[in-house]
C-alpha cells in the first residue's frame, strides 16, 4: 500500500471590520462573511457574541487576543486548513491596536489568502471629520500610560509635519492633553468622543481650550485625538507650556540638570533659561 498524501486546500483569512458603536455600520458583506466562515477568531468572544446574536449569526468562535495570540496561533492555522476564518476585534478594523499581525504573517507564509473586509475605523473617522489636514497623517495608537514616557513619545514626533492621531482613555485624556500642550505647543486639535454612538461629540479648537473644556466637562467614553502637524513657522514653546513641562518633570523625579537638558532640546528655549526656571519653580 502506497503512502497516503494529505492535501490542504488554501483557504482565506478574512479581516472583518466590525462597528465601533453603531451596529448599522456592519456592512452586508461583513455580515455574510461572518455567517459563512468556518470559525470566527475574536478578540473577546463575549463582545463579538453580542454582535452575532444581534444579526442571528451562529458561527463558532474562538478567542484570539493579546495574551493568548502566540499560544492560539497554531490552533487558528489548523482551523484555517479546514475552512475560511474571520478575524475580528472588539470594534473597528482587526490588526489595528489589537492582535492580528502575527496571524496574518503566518497565514500568508502557509500559502493562504488574506482579504480585508473594510468598515468602521475610529482613527480614520476622527481624521476626516477633524477639520485638519488629511493628505498625510501619522497614526500612533494609544499614548504611553506614564507621563515621562508619554512626553518622550510626543517629543519623537514634535517636528513632524503630518497630522497626528492618538487614541486615549477617559481617565488619562486630561493628562495627555496637558503633555501634548507642553511638548507640541498650543496646536489645533480635534478631540472625538464616542464616535458613531448616541453621545458622539467633537471638540475642535486648540490644545489649551481643549484641556480647559474637559477640565470643566468630565471626560466620558473613548477618545480619539487628532493634532495638527508642525508648521515651518512654529516658534518655541510658550512660557506657560514650558512651566507645565517643568512641573511634570519635577513630579516625575527628574533631576534639574537632566530636565533642563531635555526641555531645552524639546522647547527651543536656552538650557540656562530652562534651568533657572526649574530652580524658581522647585
Amino acid at each position: 500500500m502506497g503512502n497516503s498524501i494529505i492535501i490542504f486546500l488554501m483557504n482565506t483569512l478574512y479581516l472583518v471590520a466590525t462597528p465601533i458603536g453603531n451596529l448599522e455600520d456592519l456592512s452586508p458583506r461583513a455580515e455574510r462573511i461572518l455567517r459563512e466562515a468556518h470559525l470566527i477568531a475574536a478578540e473577546d468572544t463575549r463582545v463579538t457574541g453580542k454582535l452575532l446574536a444581534h444579526f442571528k449569526i451562529s458561527t463558532a468562535q474562538t478567542s484570539y487576543y493579546e495574551h493568548n495570540k502566540l499560544k492560539k496561533l497554531d490552533r487558528v492555522l489548523t482551523a484555517l486548513n479546514e475552512g475560511d476564518i474571520a478575524l475580528v476585534s472588539d470594534a473597528g478594523m482587526p490588526g489595528i491596536n489589537d492582535p492580528g499581525y502575527e496571524l496574518v504573517k503566518a497565514a500568508l507564509a502557509a500559502g493562504h489568502e488574506v482579504s480585508p473586509i473594510p468598515g468602521a475605523s475610529a482613527p480614520i473617522a476622527a481624521l476626516v471629520a477633524s477639520g485638519l489636514a488629511t493628505d498625510s497623517f501619522l497614526y500612533l495608537g494609544y499614548l504611553p500610560r506614564k507621563s515621562k514616557e508619554r512626553r518622550d513619545k510626543l517629543a519623537e514626533v514634535k517636528n513632524q509635519p503630518y497630522t497626528l492621531i492618538f487614541l486615549e482613555s477617559p481617565h488619562r485624556v486630561l493628562k495627555a492633553l496637558a503633555d501634548i500642550e507642553a511638548v507640541l505647543g498650543n496646536r489645533q486639535i480635534a478631540v472625538a468622543r464616542e464616535l458613531t454612538k448616541m453621545y458622539e461629540e467633537f471638540f475642535r479648537g486648540d490644545t489649551v481650550s481643549a484641556r480647559e473644556h474637559f477640565e470643566i466637562n468630565k471626560p466620558r467614553g473613548e477618545f480619539t485625538l487628532v493634532v495638527a502637524g508642525k508648521k515651518l513657522e512654529d516658534a518655541q514653546w510658550t512660557e506657560a507650556s514650558l512651566n507645565i513641562a517643568i512641573d511634570a518633570g519635577i513630579a516625575e523625579g527628574e533631576s534639574p540638570s537632566a530636565l533642563a537638558k531635555r526641555l531645552a532640546k524639546e522647547s527651543g528655549w536656552a538650557r540656562r533659561d530652562v534651568y533657572n526656571r526649574i530652580s524658581l519653580i522647585k
